[in-house]
C-alpha cells in the first residue's frame, strides 16, 4: 500500500510504496521522504513492546498467585 510522500526528485508529493516505487510515475525514486513509513514502524514496535509487557505482567501475576496457595 502506498503513502502520500514527498519526492525530492520531482519536488512534488506522490504515492510512494515502502520500497521507493513511485506509483504516480511508474518508476523507483531514490530521494524521497520516508518518514511516514518510519513513523508507522516505530508505532508498531512500541505497540508490540507494550503488548509484551502487558502479557508478561499478567502471566507473572497469575503465577505468583498460584504459588501462594
Amino acid at each position: 500500500m502506498s503513502k502520500w510522500c514527498f519526492d525530492f526528485e520531482t519536488g512534488e508529493f506522490a504515492n510512494i510504496e515502502r520500497d521507493g516505487f513511485n506509483v504516480d510515475r511508474g518508476e523507483y525514486t531514490y530521494n524521497w521522504d520516508d518518514s511516514e513509513y518510519r513513523r508507522e514502524e516505530e508505532e508498531d514496535s512500541f505497540r508490540m513492546m507494550d503488548d509484551d509487557d502487558d502479557n508478561n505482567g499478567l502471566i507473572g501475576m497469575i503465577d505468583d498467585d498460584d504459588n501462594d496457595w
